[in-house]
């Protein structure tokens, strides 16, 4: 259509949204359906957090506010930061947004020009490259090893480096693959990124609180502080306090960059929700107890459905050590098919497959830029995950 832009034209639709949109339609014809597909936790916001809102709206919270975030709330940010990350920002260099996908797309929108560059590690969350493309710039794929747990090393951040390259942007724990970096192995990187001046560094933080066996979370800036000037850490209330929908954001970063991402929020949305704000001041200054628990609840889960989904034929997957995914080769089932005739040739396929046989909802991974891995949500209920995962193994059983 000659009236769209060609960056809108370039644009993928959500995957996960179109699983969501297929979970709803089987649901509409009478189906019972196990969505693995959703990213959020699956247990309520705390009480004291809704509250919280409550409290903000019977004492009138609700009018316009500051656009960068209410300054309760970033003062809560600079403390998080500053106990639980050792990284010390002031509030100038503090911005909420409504939600993180938001900071990411005033951060890009604020730096990018025509053909700039965008370094992403393979596999990635789908909607980077799509931020990316609609701002003018040029996503620039780095491919991992399974081997290596999907990450990106030193060599292969260097060899993609470019004069184009404006921004690397990483995630860890990773979504899909659950992949989380060591202190050591995040310093190898940024000792690359410093060699080059004109690179950033976009550290995706939002699945801090989900990691697992020990491992101790870390993230850039922290571990790099001589580097603070070119990292602008995001992160949110989203997972760990399970607030996707009160869609809170937000991020540290150097104070031109940070102001220049409030001009564009001042006339894009303005500030995002006074209530909401209050409820993420509560969740952030509140013990933090729940956090640990809900760690635990998913690490029962994991350990639950890895295994049944490494004894399904054709699929095998590595013990994710963060994040609440599975990321999942049925690199072996390709070719493969129902009774019916219908055979596999992408990891598409056999979601859609599984999808129409089963009942079960899974992420194919080609919007994550792999076509023969699928990624799975284990926040879930228990009893639902297990049969969920024996429902995949019995159609993996009963591919020819």
């Amino acid at each position: 259509m000659g009236f769209l832009s060609k960056n809108i034209c370039q644009v993928e639709p959500s995957s996960t949204l179109a699983v969501a949109q297929g979970v709803r339609r089987l649901r509409g014809l009478g189906r019972e359906v196990i969505d693995l597909g959703v990213g959020e936790p699956d247990f309520g916001t705390p009480e004291n957090v809704k509250q919280a809102a409550i409290k903000a709206i019977r004492e009138g919270k609700t009018r316009y506010v500051e656009v960068n975030g209410i300054p309760e709330l970033k003062s809560a940010i600079v403390s998080k930061f500053k106990e639980q990350n050792d990284i010390e920002y002031q509030a100038s260099e503090i911005i909420v947004s409504s939600g993180c996908k938001q900071v990411l797309f005033n951060a890009l929108m604020a730096t990018i020009n025509p053909g700039d560059e965008v370094l992403i590690p393979v596999p990635y969350w789908v909607t980077y490259p799509e931020i990316v493309r609609l701002v003018g710039g040029v996503p620039v794929f780095i491919d991992t090893n399974p081997a290596d747990g999907f990450k990106v090393n030193p060599n292969e951040l260097e060899n993609a480096i470019t004069m184009r390259t404006k921004w690397l942007i990483f995630n860890s724990p990773s979504n899909p693959s659950g992949s989380v970096y060591t202190a050591s192995e995040i310093r190898s990187l940024m000792e690359v990124i410093a060699r080059h001046p004109h690179v950033w560094v976009l550290s995706d933080d939002i699945y801090e609180h989900f990691v697992y066996d020990g491992f101790a979370f870390s993230t850039p800036a922290q571990v790099f502080q001589d580097l603070r000037h070119r990292i602008l850490t995001v992160n949110g209330v989203s997972k760990a306090y399970a607030m996707t929908g009160w869609r809170i954001g937000y991020c540290g970063g150097p104070e031109p960059l940070i102001k220049a991402m409030g001009v564009l929020q001042g006339h894009a949305t303005s500030h995002p929700c006074s209530v909401s704000q209050w409820a993420a001041v509560e969740a952030l200054n509140s013990d933090q107890g729940h956090v640990e628990r809900n760690n635990q609840l998913f690490r029962v889960r994991r350990d639950m459905i890895v295994p049944i989904i490494n004894q399904s034929p054709g699929l095998s997957c590595d013990v994710p050590r963060g994040s609440f995914y599975v990321y999942v080769s049925c690199a072996q089932l390709i070719g493969k098919g129902l009774p019916s005739g219908k055979r596999i040739g992408t990891a598409d396929d056999f979601a859609e497959m599984l999808l129409e046989a089963t009942g079960v909802a899974v992420v194919g991974g080609a919007a994550f830029g792999h076509r023969d891995h699928f990624r799975i949500s284990y926040a879930l209920d228990d009893r639902l995950l297990k049969r969920a995962g024996e429902f995949i193994r019995d159609f993996c059983s009963n591919l020819h």
